[in-house]
């Protein structure tokens, strides 16, 4: 064997495995996780907290998500200030706990509360129904019908099943009336739609985002280019997805949708509901006006965003020297509340819908209370192409997009944007 030769392999076997060390290296990297916090009041007229509830536009259960109760949960029983200037604050972070509920979607917590309201039972037994639509043809998406019936007389919303954003070809419908693709790289070739690459694709472009206002196609079905688009999806590369459909129109008739798309096999669905009392709960101590806390006196935002990742994870919160799962407990100041009302709805929740929620939990500072303050969480779709408005969304390793709304009793809240690390920046 030549001597060249005979040297040469060894140093071929280290650049091996300094590629696969540096490899690994990458893999344990955790993806850094971005958190704003606000502070306003709700009687404030540039108060924001309408409008990001109402662009924040897919609200479901994430990838792997699964049904699990509350820690420490038994059934339930029977039975204007003055505004403060924002104050917002900036968390990169790869080692954040996101408080996402334990299945997913929409929950809401009241400490000293054992059994809710009339009223706010009520709402949220009324969070549905959405519709589960099997091989739904993308181009009925575009047809001048469809557009008349939903798109134009309400808010309608769209999302396909059981895809991976950072996988599949994905779609997304807005209520503004924008159709969303997330498409691989064969695939929009073939359709030949104009579109942009992805900002998540990397050194290597592999995914594009196609973006159609079906408003503006309505008006011009003569067109060129809605002649195009609609040969792209029925002929040159048809398109079939498992959707989640859901329309909000004031009076509307429910089975409008059903009926419309009778041809096809669809499921009307209503949102899944855990309602669970949690007992001596150790709670943070909170005040509205100290969104970055106060030493001995109040814990801050960020504590209060983490001790709710642990509560909805089912963790102990008592630091126990033989608890090798946790080692959280909850920050200080804290208060031990006897029960804490902790509810959770799953499924493909509208943001009128949660709209209505965050109102109702305004209102029940309405009457004196014990509870000081309550907790609205909103979790979103991780496989959805969009976060806010129209942003772009990737999945990375946990496709996070979330917001938290902290409600005081004087009608200030505290508003918690938190995305992962194939997003930009919340709202």
């Amino acid at each position: 064997m030549p001597a060249g030769k005979g040297r040469g392999e060894p140093n071929a076997g280290r650049t091996c495995v300094r590629k696969t060390m540096a490899m690994l290296c990458r893999l344990r990297e955790v993806p850094r996780h971005l958190l704003v916090c606000e502070k306003s009041n709700f009687g404030h007229e540039k108060s924001r907290h309408r409008h990001l509830v109402e662009t924040h536009y897919h609200n479901y259960r994430d990838r792997k998500s699964e049904d699990a109760p509350a820690r420490g949960a038994v059934p339930p029983s029977e039975g204007e200030a003055g505004w403060r200037a924002p104050d917002r604050v900036r968390r990169a972070s790869g080692h954040l706990l996101l408080p996402r509920p334990a299945a997913g979607g929409v929950s809401f917590l009241i400490p000293e509360c054992g059994i809710l309201s009339k009223e706010l039972k009520d709402l949220v037994m009324d969070s549905g129904p959405y519709y589960f639509v099997k091989d739904l043809p993308l181009h009925e998406l575009i047809a001048h019908e469809f557009i008349n019936t939903f798109v134009k007389k309400g808010a309608c919303y769209a999302l396909t099943y059981n895809t991976n954003i950072d996988e599949d070809n994905t779609v997304a419908l807005l209520p503004n009336g924008k159709l969303i693709l997330s498409l691989d790289k064969d695939t929009y070739e073939e359709t030949g739609l104009q579109g942009r690459p992805s900002q998540y694709s990397g050194r290597k472009t592999m995914k594009f985002i196609v973006s159609i206002d079906l408003m503006d196609l309505s008006s011009k079905l003569d067109s060129k280019k809605y002649k195009r688009i609609s040969w792209a999806f029925k002929e040159k590369k048809p398109l079939k997805f498992d959707f989640l459909l859901a329309w909000h129109q004031t009076g509307a008739e429910g089975s409008t949708m059903m009926s419309y798309f009778s041809n096809y096999r669809i499921q009307e669905r209503q949102p899944k509901i855990a309602l669970s009392t949690v007992t001596d709960l150790p709670c943070p101590v909170l005040r509205s006006g100290e969104l970055r806390g106060e030493p001995e006196a109040a814990c801050s935002a960020q504590e209060l965003f983490e001790w709710l990742g642990a509560v909805f994870s089912n963790a102990e919160l008592n630091n126990e020297p033989d608890n090798f799962i946790s080692t959280y407990c909850c920050p200080q100041p804290s208060t031990v509340v006897a029960k804490a009302c902790l509810c959770t709805i799953t499924g493909f929740i509208l943001p009128e819908k949660i709209r209505l929620l965050l109102e109702q939990l305004c209102r029940y500072f309405d009457e004196p209370k014990l509870a000081p303050w309550v907790t609205l969480s909103v979790q979103g779709f991780a496989d959805s192409p969009v976060s806010w408005r129209e942003n772009e969304h990737g999945f990375r390793k946990g496709g996070e997009h979330l917001y938290n709304f902290v409600v005081f009793s004087n009608r200030d809240y505290w508003l918690q944007l938190a995305v992962g690390a194939n997003d930009d920046c919340p709202p």
